[in-house]
């Protein structure tokens, strides 16, 4: 019965019948016996590894093909061995792997204790076996199958049949196995059997360190110890307050930010080469990637990922991401990137139905499968499938270096009716729509996080109201270190959006952020999200024409910047794209030919230098001391006005007019007395405006209270312009 389990590849005790066994007779054990099965060999001899003695011929047993039988009567202990195997005309040595029995259960012995023993000792981790006094290089596999009747491990090394190499079941229902001299390079999956014996498509490694693309999809052995860190000066330098320190984040497409003559994504080493100087020139202080984890389908742009500890290697192998983040932090630029807890989609090869059951995913569609991305939810009340979200996060930061992870789609897991209809979803225990699963994950999850990576940051894009998003664990917060301010986003894209016209009816829109702007840590994003399915380029969702349109972009743009939270532009703004992106092409650096096109990269350029260079732009954006209105009701002029201001009280003063039309002799209220300085306006024309002028003569305060502040300039206003100013020292 067993024999024939083993020829089905069915066989999931095979340390109780493989290698050595104890040989019975008459209902006792007499010495020993080895059992080898090797389909593909004609003859096997197995010899001593420590004296290099034959140990003998192995037997083929005739009532199963390929099964070889050594009895040794007289032998009453173990010995470390060798196989010498004829295949055809050749011959070759190798270790049998069912002789590393404890060594292959070592990779389940504490998996429970910490998130991340899970990506420690699951997976295929490279180990060296003490073998005869010898270190022999291994592999060892390790995968949780607990409702799979039998797992086999296929690979480059066994031709990809399931009946060399069953794995062995354990108790808590991992399946393991070593292979000794399986090297990093080598390709493997896992055959799974359900629990009715079903044979199901050949599954990746939740676990893989590196995935092939398609057609394989095969996950590849890593040597996570080969790759040389040069960040040493980055990992161990004293942190500043992430709150009260500039971060401006460019967020970054990596397949379609820039591409070869070939129309080809470049590479991790090209992207290395060819953006951190771009970022570096812009002043960015952080690039923030949409997901690298491995995902199978382009057009997701990475937000339905299937390996979520493995750089996709379509741009290269793993070593050549480390690379790229590597000399990110040898430049000054932090790495940010976007994580998908939420959700994961079907295909075959993954986490779907892994071993027969819903072991990632919840079994009920009505919480187990998402309509609006048609992919499956992760079941976040299982043990499992939480340690191993917790995992795959602190797994970025450890391996790879990663200075912060930006949580995808965190309302979707918040709330059991997210994007469903009445009776499409299951109520929770009290009644409610909160997902109680969920919200303790996330709490779990930045404990986690800020507890072993204190320099690290976790970023939540959340898009309804729920309570202190980034606000501590302890408070009864989620513990985000920051949340994206979508409502911001779309009040002020909204406004900016309305013919100029119109934009008195709408002032609202502009101003109603700073009633919640202290409610969360925001971050101020204009993302990906906002130019792609026909919302069009940021360029274009402005009226006018081609000179207001710009106009309208760069009085915008300066208007963000100067607001409370921390930035993040998506690639692509900064040179005012007139089409909306498309992952398919690169950017549209031809533009930069052009004036215009020029002016609004200056105007970034510019942007980001001022804002790192002032403290007030961003030293208090978490306290209401940081911010002062001075008019926020002239809705008939459309026009706003405001001062930011440091811990040391100095300040900034930020002017817009969104209107077409210049405002003379515009009073603004001040506090210092002295003369005063632009030091930013957007109408200049090294940003391809209209250069109107702002002032005759000195810009001086008079002793006249206006806007509830001691003094008061008067200044010309350009049109659609925004305009930063100052006190001179």
């Amino acid at each position: 019965m067993t024999a024939q389990l083993l020829t089905e590849a069915r066989l999931n005790q095979p340390f109780g019948f493989l290698g050595w066994q104890p040989r019975m007779q008459d209902g006792k054990a007499r010495g020993l016996l080895l059992r080898c099965y090797l389909p593909h060999a004609s003859a096997v001899s197995a010899f001593d590894s420590k004296t290099n003695k034959l140990l003998g011929e192995l037997t083929p047993d005739s009532s199963c093909p390929g099964l070889f039988v050594l009895e040794l009567p007289t032998k009453r202990k173990a010995v470390p061995y060798r196989l010498q195997v004829t295949q055809g005309r050749y011959q070759h040595q190798l270790f049998d792997p069912y002789q590393f029995t404890e060594q292959a259960y070592y990779a389940v012995h504490f998996v429970q204790h910490q998130p991340e023993n899970l990506y420690r000792q699951l997976g295929a981790q490279l180990i060296e076996l003490d073998h005869a006094g010898k270190r022999l290089p291994a592999t060892r596999f390790a995968v949780y199958a607990p409702n799979a009747s039998s797992v086999s491990l296929v690979g480059d090394f066994n031709q990809w049949d399931g009946r060399c190499h069953p794995m062995q079941r354990t108790d808590c229902g991992h399946f393991v196995l070593v292979l000794p001299e399986v090297a990093a390079g080598v390709r493997y999956k896992f055959e799974i059997k359900d629990q009715h014996g079903h044979l199901l498509p050949h599954k990746a490694d939740p676990l893989a360190f590196y995935d092939e693309q398609y057609p394989s999809h095969a996950s590849l052995v890593y040597d996570h110890q080969q790759y040389q860190w040069q960040d040493q000066a980055w990992q161990n330098r004293t942190a500043p307050n992430p709150y009260q320190s500039p971060m401006s984040i460019y967020e970054v497409h990596l397949g379609s930010w820039r591409r070869g003559p070939d129309n080809q994504p470049l590479n991790y080493r090209e992207l290395a080469a060819q953006l951190i100087p771009y970022v570096l020139d812009l002043g960015y202080t952080h690039i923030e990637l949409l997901p690298v984890m491995e995902h199978p389908f382009d057009g997701s742009w990475g937000y339905q990922p299937l390996g979520l500890f493995a750089p996709t290697s379509r741009f290269g192998h793993p070593d050549d991401f480390k690379a790229f983040v590597d000399a990110c932090h040898q430049a000054g630029i932090g790495v940010i990137l976007d994580w998908v807890p939420a959700h994961f989609p079907e295909d075959g090869h993954g986490l779907a139905r892994f071993d027969g059951s819903h072991l990632y995913e919840y079994a009920d569609p009505r919480r187990g499968w998402h309509p609006d991305w048609n992919s499956c939810i992760y079941d976040f009340g299982k043990d499992y499938v939480r340690q191993f979200l917790v995992a795959s996060a602190l797994y970025w930061l450890e391996h790879f270096h990663i200075d912060g992870i930006r949580v995808d789609a965190v309302a979707s897991m918040l709330y059991w009716d997210y994007s469903r209809k009445a009776g499409e979803w299951i109520p929770n225990i009290d009644g409610g729509n909160h997902n109680y699963e969920a919200i303790s994950l996330f709490r779990w999850l930045n404990r986690e996080v800020y507890s072993k990576f204190p320099n690290a940051m976790t970023i939540a894009e959340e898009s309804t109201s729920f309570p202190m998003v980034s606000r501590p664990t302890d408070g009864g917060g989620l513990g985000f270190g920051f949340k994206w301010n979508m409502g911001w986003m779309n009040d002020s894209l909204r406004y900016i959006s309305k013919d100029p016209a119109y934009r008195q009816y709408h002032h609202n829109d502009l101003t109603f952020s700073m009633v919640y702007a202290y409610n969360e840590n925001f971050i101020l994003p204009l993302s990906h999200d906002e130019v792609v399915h026909g919302k069009g380029s940021l360029l274009q969702k402005m009226p006018g024409d081609e000179w207001q349109q710009a106009a309208n972009l760069r009085a915008y743009i300066a208007f963000m910047y100067a607001h409370p939270g921390k930035k993040m532009n998506f690639m692509g703004n900064e040179l005012a794209q007139s089409r909306e992106w498309n992952h398919t092409q690169s950017l549209d650096w031809q533009l930069l030919s052009y004036d215009k096109h020029r002016g609004v990269q200056q105007l970034f350029r510019d942007l980001n230098l001022t804002y790192r260079r002032c403290a007030p732009l961003y030293q208090l954006d978490y306290e209401p001391a940081g911010f002062g209105w001075l008019e926020h009701q002239d809705a008939s002029h459309s026009t706003v006005s405001f001062f930011r201001q440091d811990a040391a009280g100095q300040r900034i003063y930020v002017v817009s007019n969104f209107t077409p039309v210049p405002r003379q002799h515009f009073a603004l209220g001040v506090a210092e007395e002295g003369e005063f300085e632009v030091i930013l306006n957007t109408d200049s024309k090294y940003f391809w405006g209209s250069n109107y002028p702002v002032q005759q003569q000195a810009l001086v305060s008079i002793a006249e209270a206006w806007q509830g502040q001691p003094r008061r300039l008067s200044l010309n206003l350009p049109p659609l312009a925004t305009l930063y100013l100052r006190v001179k020292s």
